[in-house]
């Protein structure tokens, strides 16, 4: 077994490989975000002051945004297991309930070492506009599953 097959025990990614995964957004995400991080910011609630700032209306927690990108980095590639070392991203435009969201990751390099992919990540609306962007270094660990699961 070569060192690559020890890392990667469920196959390395290629540079080049993609992976995406969309989801509407909605008022309830703004509240559980708001019950989880405790950000209660006039932006996410109070329609007349949204209005008022260049946004021009309500949008969601930024966390909520990125929160896409967990799932196809958990979920898709690298997978199971992936968990993030370090992010760097630029919030590009607002995200409103009612938006459908798409996040995308492409691997840009593989250590074959150790079990690090680095990524270009992005998060786009149903018009193709982009809300997020920037680049993430994932580890990704091991996972033994039970038996049936």
């Amino acid at each position: 077994m070569g060192t690559a097959s020890a890392v990667w025990p469920n196959g390395m990614p290629s540079v080049g490989q993609r992976a995406r995964r969309s989801r509407l957004v909605t008022a309830r995400d703004i509240e559980r975000f708001t019950e989880m991080s405790g950000d209660r910011n006039p932006l996410h609630y109070d329609e007349r002051a949204a209005r008022e700032t260049r946004f021009g209306g309500i949008v969601v927690q930024g966390g909520v945004t990125s929160a896409i990108l967990n799932a196809v980095v958990a979920e898709e590639l690298p997978g199971p297991g992936s968990v993030f070392l370090r992010v760097n991203w630029s919030f590009r435009a607002p995200v409103r309930p009612g938006d459908t969201i798409t996040g995308e990751v492409q691997v840009t390099k593989v250590r074959e070492d150790k079990p690090i992919t680095e990524l270009e990540t992005r998060v786009v609306l149903g018009d193709g506009t982009t809300v997020l962007d920037g680049t993430a270094v994932c580890y990704t660990f091991p996972l033994t599953r039970e038996r049936g699961s």
